[in-house]
């Protein structure tokens, strides 16, 4: 056993190498996680909590050099582009396979050896974690290649750690993990003449989650970390790609569509102050007066098959919140090929801006009947903001008002203003 455990670790040290030789970006992530032997009845292939990479010794024995290689750089990238700290309000199980879907394609397209279990799905290339989680459906089936064991929902107790029911099953036949953080030895103890019972009695055992404190702290500790390790691989000419242009946008501020989307009605509100002269009964001093006008903003929904109705929901509950503190008339419509029947809908600054109850699709996209009826009504609106994936037909020609995009996916626009929406 002795033996085999030190091939192990000598597949490992090699993997590691292999990774700071040949991609030393990820070799410079991959050096920052200790590499610890783990209680398989927790870990049935690898796992981190950002802290550490964990294995179980049965799985790493049976991959390929080049597969523990990919495997060891897999959970570095989840700790280098903070995975740990960004899943808010999402649900823990499809968050954690967004993520491997938008890691794999990034290991494969750099050269790595998936293993035959890796999540791969072309459709999801060059899209962040968060672009892919809309996308995904909430019955996926799917595993995840490793375990995230930095999220509290990975407490054992409920199917939401990626684990297929078996091993499930199995984990919750031993005590609950030692509540004192890293303490070694003290998860499922096997009993008198079982197999393996020494290495059993050696590995980690599940470690704690991590706290909010811990999660901000690690989360700007990799941050500098991965632009360290950026800046070191494009010197010597070894970042390029799809990985190149990830980092170089996940070390960017960045700023919530929400945010932005304030800020350009902000911008386009009409309040100005007026230097009019007033009556003669003021006396003969001008004093400048803040005119505040009305804003007209014309929302367009995209209703087509691929939006969903909680994403159209909060939309419309954004619009409604900065629409007040903008003084705006709002005039909604609802579009897939064509316009709902029902459109437009008018709502005055004072009004709630809600979803109408008629207002529904689910058909092909084409953008152009939305501008069309821009232009028939004579609106000259002061911004229209359009809710889409931009999968469609757009209008051949810009119209000559502001227009903002918000867009969930990838797709481009060919004109106006596009905000991605996380």
């Amino acid at each position: 056993m002795d033996a085999q455990r030190q091939a192990i670790e000598i597949k490992l040290a090699a993997a590691r190498t292999r990774l700071i030789l040949d991609k030393p970006f990820l070799g410079a992530l991959a050096l920052r996680l200790p590499i610890k032997a783990a209680d398989p009845d927790w870990c049935p292939t690898t796992a981190t909590d950002a802290r550490a990479f964990y294995y179980n010794p049965d799985y790493i024995a049976a991959l390929s050099l080049d597969e523990t290689q990919f495997v060891l750089a897999h959970d570095a990238l989840h700790c280098a582009l903070s995975h740990f700290a960004r899943r808010q309000h999402r649900l823990r199980r499809k968050w954690d396979l967004a993520c491997d879907h938008a890691i794999n394609p990034l290991l494969i397209e750099d050269g790595l050896t998936p293993p035959a279990a890796a999540l791969h799905n072309p459709r999801f290339k060059g899209l962040t974690a968060e672009e892919i989680y809309p996308l995904l459906e909430e019955e996926d089936d799917a595993e995840t290649l490793d375990r995230h064991v930095y999220d509290a929902d990975n407490q054992r107790g409920g199917n939401q750690s990626g684990l297929s029911e078996k091993d499930l099953d199995k984990s919750n036949q031993g005590d609950e993990p030692h509540p004192e953080k890293g303490k070694q030895g003290t998860g499922n103890q096997p009993q008198p003449g079982e197999g393996q019972a020494q290495e059993r009695a050696d590995g980690a055992p599940q470690p704690n989650p991590l706290s909010p404190d811990e999660q901000t702290d690690l989360a700007v500790q990799w941050h500098q970390r991965t632009a360290g390790a950026a800046q070191q691989a494009m010197h010597h000419g070894k970042l390029g790609g799809e990985m190149a242009r990830l980092i170089e946008r996940l070390l960017q501020p960045q700023v919530p569509w929400r945010q932005l989307l304030a800020r350009f009605m902000s911008a386009t509100a009409r309040d100005d102050f007026s230097y009019s002269r007033p009556s003669r009964r003021e006396g003969d001093f001008i004093r400048p007066a803040l005119r505040s006008q009305q804003l007209e903003l014309v929302v367009a929904v995209d209703i087509s098959g691929s939006i969903k109705d909680a994403e159209i929901q909060e939309f419309i509950g954004e619009i409604d919140a900065l629409k007040g503190q903008v003084r705006a008339r709002v005039t909604l419509l609802a579009c897939d090929a064509s316009l709902c029947p029902g459109s437009p809908w008018f709502f005055e600054p004072w009004e709630e801006f809600r979803r109408p109850e008629e207002m529904k699709g689910g058909g092909g996209t084409c953008f152009t009947p939305v501008f069309e009826w821009v232009e028939r009504a004579g609106v000259r609106p002061d911004l229209l903001v359009y809710f889409t994936d931009a999968e469609g037909e757009f209008p051949p020609q810009e119209p000559n008002y502001a227009v903002i995009w918000l867009v969930k996916g990838q797709a481009k626009v060919p004109w106006g203003q596009r905000i991605q929406l996380n």
